[in-house]
Order: C-alpha cells, then sequence, then structure tokens
C-alpha cells in the first residue's frame, strides 16, 4: 500500500469533436506544439515516479503502440549524423514499460477501466485522461498520490467550473477541509439547476482496486456507457473518496478551442518557440490595421 507503480491510459475513443482530423489517426495522437497529447500524460506519471502504463486502445490506434516502441533505424540515423538533442528528445522515454489492451466495444470510460483489471492486479493505480492537458509546472498528480500514501483511499482531481456547464461533467458533493474535498456522492452529468456543487471531476484518478468490483456491476449510465462517475458513486457508500481541487491551469484539449489554447500557452512556454511566437502575437494583434 502506498506505491502507485501503473498509470492507465484510456485511448480508444473515436475521437468525433477533431474530425476529420481523426478519421485515421488517434486522438490521442494529435500534436501538441511538438509531442502528441498522451506523451504529456507519459511524462506527468514519469515525473509522479510511475514508468509502468497500461494504454487502453480500439480500432485504428496502432500509431500509439509505435509512437513509445524504439525506432533503430531513426536511432541510428540520428547518432550517426550527430543529432544528438533529437536522439535524447525521442529516446528519453525508451525506458518505461507499456501494455496495450483491445476496447473491442465503445462501452464507456468505466468500461475501459474495467479492461485494465488483468494488469492492474489488487494495486491502486493511477488513471490519466490524456486530452486534459494539466499545467506542466502544477505536481497535481504527485499531490494526488501524497494524499493516496496518507488515506489508503481513492483520490480524484477537482475543478470548479461555470454553472451552466455542470451538465457536461461528473459533478461531486461533500465537504472541503484543509484543501481536501470529502465526497459523498458523485452524479454524472447533471441537469443545469440539480447539480450538487460545481466542482467537476477531471481527468486525474488515483483508483483503488476494489473499483473493479463496482465497475462490473454497474448498470449503462449517461449515453448507454459505462460510466466510471457511477462506479464510483456505489464505492463511495463503501469507502471513503477525496478531491483534490487543482490550482493548476487545465486545457480541455478534447475540444478544439482548448485545443488552440493548449497550443499557445504551451508553445509561448518553449524555450526554442516562445519568444519568436510571442513577437508574431504581438504583431498580429498589436499592430494597428
Amino acid at each position: 500500500m502506498g506505491v502507485i507503480r501503473k498509470t492507465v491510459l484510456p485511448a480508444a475513443g473515436l475521437g468525433t469533436r477533431f474530425l476529420p482530423a481523426t478519421k485515421a489517426s488517434p486522438k490521442e495522437m494529435l500534436p501538441l506544439v511538438d509531442k502528441p497529447l498522451i506523451q504529456y500524460a507519459v511524462e506527468e506519471s514519469i515525473l509522479a515516479g510511475i514508468e509502468e502504463f497500461v494504454v487502453i486502445t480500439g480500432k485504428d490506434k496502432r500509431a500509439i503502440e509505435d509512437h513509445f516502441d524504439s525506432a533503430f533505424m531513426l536511432e541510428e540515423r540520428l547518432k550517426s549524423t550527430g543529432k544528438d538533442k533529437m536522439l535524447a528528445e525521442i529516446t528519453k522515454l525508451n525506458h518505461a514499460s507499456f501494455a496495450y489492451i483491445r476496447q473491442r466495444q465503445a462501452l464507456g470510460l468505466g468500461h475501459a477501466i474495467l479492461c485494465a483489471r488483468p494488469f492492474v492486479g489488487d494495486e491502486a493505480f493511477a488513471v490519466i485522461l490524456s486530452d486534459d492537458v494539466i499545467d506542466p509546472d502544477y505536481p497535481l498528480l504527485r499531490k494526488m498520490i501524497s494524499l493516496y500514501k496518507k488515506t489508503a483511499s481513492p483520490v480524484i482531481a477537482l475543478e470548479e467550473v461555470p454553472d451552466d456547464r455542470v451538465n457536461r461533467y461528473g459533478i461531486v458533493d461533500g465537504e472541503l477541509a484543509d484543501g481536501v474535498f470529502e465526497i459523498r456522492d458523485l452524479v454524472e452529468k447533471p441537469p443545469i439547476g440539480r447539480a450538487p456543487s460545481n466542482l467537476a471531476i477531471i481527468g486525474r484518478y488515483i483508483l483503488t482496486q476494489d473499483v473493479f468490483d463496482h465497475l462490473a456491476k454497474v448498470k449503462p449510465g449517461a449515453g448507454g456507457e459505462i460510466q466510471l462517475t457511477d462506479a464510483l458513486r456505489s464505492l463511495a457508500k463503501k469507502r471513503p473518496i477525496f478531491g483534490i481541487p487543482i490550482k493548476g491551469k487545465r486545457f480541455d484539449a478534447g475540444e478544439k478551442l482548448g485545443f488552440l489554447e493548449a497550443t499557445v500557452e504551451l508553445s509561448l512556454r518553449s524555450p526554442e518557440l516562445g519568444p519568436a511566437f510571442a513577437e508574431y502575437l504581438r504583431k498580429r494583434f498589436c499592430t494597428p490595421a
């Protein structure tokens, strides 16, 4: 207890919000500046001490597996031509371990996580939704793991959302004390005006292995899918569940506007691109027509 060794990365969705770009290419492989979305999730996990990954994939997702595989010919070419910086960039994740599980039916996030059960076993584990991009300078996952070590209980990341958007999220009810939210109940996509709060569940979880029993029993919920929120609601009746309201910036890169916002923000932070991109934006928006 206390050690989180694995991150589950659900990546079986169809990515319909980004069609036609995602017709033949996984949404998780959309480039955010110079890395695909899913790599940000992997690097976030590694910074939190996790180096084992279970990727839940679907049809036409082979590009994810190829991306995290070694590329011998490319590595040798970069080595022989002295492109050491590029070589270091494409090999820095070679030490991490990846397992891939096919979700044969698109039955929702809860079902995707249930598919990971044989690889996770009886350990607690992290879940990251790669289209929820967290400020790389904000150690959210490490904070969540630290709270898990203290409580031995599931931990969920939370964010305040406008009241007119609560119907787009899982929403929690509970009590905040010393920066930690003790969760009493969870509701998936409640109607506007009927939500118990405006604290939304975002794509970071530390889950205990007993969540699998609840996922296996829960009936299809919102959208006819197996909802993780519904399983956690059942689990909350049996044991404490805690939430951490985030303080860092989150980008909803699962939507086009959020993806563009993340692109701008992370581009400006890039030592290589930031100054030139900032100058472009200054000229574009500050120069009189």
